[in-house]
């Protein structure tokens, strides 16, 4: 008995942590230029937040990423890309190799944040309140997660998943109306 009741205090208070994180406009990270950039500058917009590596197997969603972006940002959506290099190494260069890589290579036109962690000891609070929101530890580069206009998490959409696919593709429109 008093183990479920502790049970149901921790659930609870563990919920309302996370509610009192309120959105992700609660958060600044830095632009991959080095400035600050505060989150609620995207405040009425649906975004795709997405931790992006440049050596992984799924670097190539960058030009899937791309094309999603193109097709809605007229309509108030925009795509983060946050660089992390949490899994296999796989995002081993400076905010600057970066960004040369992702616009050299794939045409990158959407916003791009400086590399960050984004599990772990020293993750990043906003990816600590993203994985606490939804679906745990990020695990692995290429996680997708889906805002609403109101800064909430919507979705979680796993690595294998390609910013194309009807899924998310879906799921955007959704958010859009």
């Amino acid at each position: 008995m008093i183990h479920a009741i502790t049970t149901a205090l921790l659930a609870g208070a563990l919920a309302t942590a996370i509610a009192s994180a309120g959105s992700i406009y609660d958060y600044t990270l830095n632009s991959i230029d080095g400035q600050p950039q505060a989150l609620a500058a995207y405040k009425g917009k649906v975004v795709l937040i997405v931790n992006v590596a440049s050596r992984c197997g799924f670097t190539p969603q960058y030009e899937a990423l791309e094309k999603v972006y193109e097709q809605y940002k007229d309509r108030g959506f925009v795509i983060l890309g946050v660089p992390a290099n949490n899994f296999g190494g796989q995002e081993p260069g400076t905010n600057e190799e970066i960004k040369t890589f992702c616009t050299r290579k794939y045409n990158v036109s959407f916003p791009m944040l400086a590399k960050v962690s984004v599990k772990g000891d020293d993750i990043t609070p906003l990816y600590k309140y993203l994985t606490g929101a939804k679906g745990g530890d990020v695990k692995w580069n290429f996680t997708k997660f889906l805002i609403g206009r109101d800064g909430a998490l919507l979705e979680r959409f796993e690595s294998p998943t390609k910013p194309d696919s009807p899924a998310v593709t879906a799921a955007i429109e959704l958010a859009l109306k």
